[in-house]
């Protein structure tokens, strides 16, 4: 099975399935803080060490889950969704992924609604950027709400999913008014 190609003009490697045998990471970062995204939005930041100041949790080897990241829902009536498929796993109706040089844009399609996700991490700051921007394609009226959300935790923790040593991370998710159609959160690291 074919999960993506390369993208020569775009210098991107495309992925077209979320369903790939194990997640497909994308490294972004500066001097002092790094993201690891995956295909399906999985992954964790840190603040210059990924062992004693992470900020999102993740297990390594988390195989085959990839299930802490930061993610965007969307309802759309009685469906919840997300652009990369996990954690709900909603089936989409289209679904691509592009792994660029220092981003990621992920794109997912149901109903008529196209949500695309943009994650980055701006060279001079130690943050990360997301930008989800939502457009309805549907040629209908529509109405829906959309959030995002993950699960901080920083410094050296027991285990992977264990309670957070300290917490010196802030995360500032924005709700996405319905049919707004723009919003996102900034990942940031203070000392």
């Amino acid at each position: 099975m074919q999960y993506g190609h390369f993208d020569d003009a775009a210098r991107e490697y495309v992925i077209t399935t979320p369903r790939t045998p194990l997640p497909w990471i994308n490294y972004l970062g500066n001097r002092d803080f790094f993201r690891l995204v995956s295909n399906t939005s999985g992954g964790y930041a840190f603040y210059k060490d990924a062992k004693l100041l992470r900020i999102t949790r993740y297990r390594y080897n988390n195989v085959p889950f990839d299930s802490n990241g930061i993610y965007f829902y969307v309802k759309d009536g009685n469906t919840v969704w997300n652009p990369g498929w996990q954690p709900t796993r909603t089936e989409l109706d289209s679904y691509e992924c592009r792994h660029g040089l220092g981003y990621t844009v992920i794109t997912g399609q149901k109903d008529g609604i196209c949500a695309k996700q943009e994650t980055f991490v701006p060279l001079n700051d130690t943050c990360e950027i997301d930008r989800v921007t939502l457009t309805n394609n549907s040629g209908a009226a529509k109405s829906w709400n959309s959030a995002s959300g993950t699960r901080p935790t920083t410094g050296k923790t027991s285990s992977a999913t264990g309670p957070p040593a300290r917490s010196r991370s802030r995360v500032r998710p924005s709700i996405i008014r319905p049919n707004t159609g723009s919003g996102g959160t900034t990942t940031r690291y203070f000392q």
